[in-house]
């Protein structure tokens, strides 16, 4: 999603009198239209004498917004996506791998949902530096939490590397660093910002030497979170935009999307995934992740994938 100044050179119909409109009622992006109540806009329009011109910018816009959802495809269409050569991303860790039948798949939209501490960030950490080093991929890392370390990027690397020499090792270390990208982004609105920057950027990725394979978002539940606060349905239509964007870049540009969740109190002080049902739904695969502090030993489950049983487990360390 972008502001409208932008989507003019495209859409003639989103001018700068259509655009002068939506400044009146606080409205300079298309998320701004998801948080304001249309029928009122589309009154407040129609007191105006170019009133037909400025609902067509409205019917304008709600059109770029539902191009942000997945579109109905049939069973022969979803037959030949899975028949898709897609890549699975090995995550580093051995165990994890053996449990998702060879890592990360590609097309696919995954979870890692945990308490604090439980090793969330390590596996990302891990992923993004075997995705760089084993299949020569670029990683883009959105850090929400200052939780992105170089330097353990850098331990990861280390243990991967063939060469014995230090100069060897260290040119090893410049080239698979260069391919992650890390950006932080602190608040939703810059998410969807950079995520639009990113589709553009994926568009062209064919031209250069090193593809995003893997994007990695730690963690997207400290963005939406804020803004699922009050009665009204608003944040809730936000946090569906996001799953489908994220969901489009997955499929349209064969990446892997791997975002962590935190934990929330429920029913009976019972743990659960935040974020709630609508959420889940629009995941391909969850994994929750529980760690022993007292051993370092780490439990992963599958909660949710689309063709494995849910409840295997597998039992690791984090290094």
């Amino acid at each position: 999603m972008a502001p409208l100044k932008s989507l003019e050179h495209e859409y003639p119909i989103i001018d700068s009198n259509f655009q002068q409109f939506c400044a009146s009622h606080a409205i300079f992006s298309v998320e701004d239209f998801l948080v304001h109540d249309i029928y009122v806009l589309v009154a407040l329009a129609e007191q105006h004498s170019n009133s037909e011109r400025l609902k067509q910018g409205i019917t304008q816009v709600l059109s770029i917004i539902d191009g942000q959802h997945q579109p109905w495809l049939n069973g022969m269409e979803l037959l030949e996506d899975a028949q898709q050569n897609k890549h699975v991303l090995s995550t580093g860790c051995e165990k994890i791998d053996m449990l998702l039948q060879g890592g990360l798949c590609e097309g696919h939209l995954i979870e890692i949902v945990g308490p604090s501490s439980s090793g969330k960030t390590q596996v990302c950490l891990q992923a993004a530096s075997n995705v760089a080093k084993k299949h020569m991929g670029g990683v883009v890392f959105l850090d929400t939490g200052n939780s992105f370390s170089p330097k353990r990027i850098a331990h990861y690397i280390s243990q991967i590397s063939d060469h014995a020499d230090k100069e060897g090792n260290y040119k090893i270390l410049q080239k698979l660093m260069s391919r992650i990208s890390c950006q932080s982004v602190f608040d939703f609105f810059t998410l969807l910002d950079v995520l639009r920057q990113l589709e553009s950027s994926l568009r062209s990725q064919m031209q250069r030497d090193c593809q995003v394979q893997l994007l990695v978002i730690d963690s997207i539940s400290s963005l939406i979170t804020p803004i699922l606060g009050g009665q009204g349905s608003q944040g809730h239509a936000l946090m569906i935009s996001a799953g489908y964007l994220l969901k489009k870049l997955a499929h349209e540009h064969n990446l892997c999307v791997l975002v962590t969740n935190h934990m929330v109190s429920g029913d009976g002080g019972i743990t659960k995934p935040a974020l709630g049902d609508s959420w889940k739904s629009l995941l391909h695969v969850r994994l929750q992740l529980t760690r022993d502090h007292s051993s370092n030993i780490c439990k992963m489950s599958i909660l949710t994938h689309p063709y494995m049983a849910s409840g295997n487990t597998v039992m690791f360390t984090i290094l």
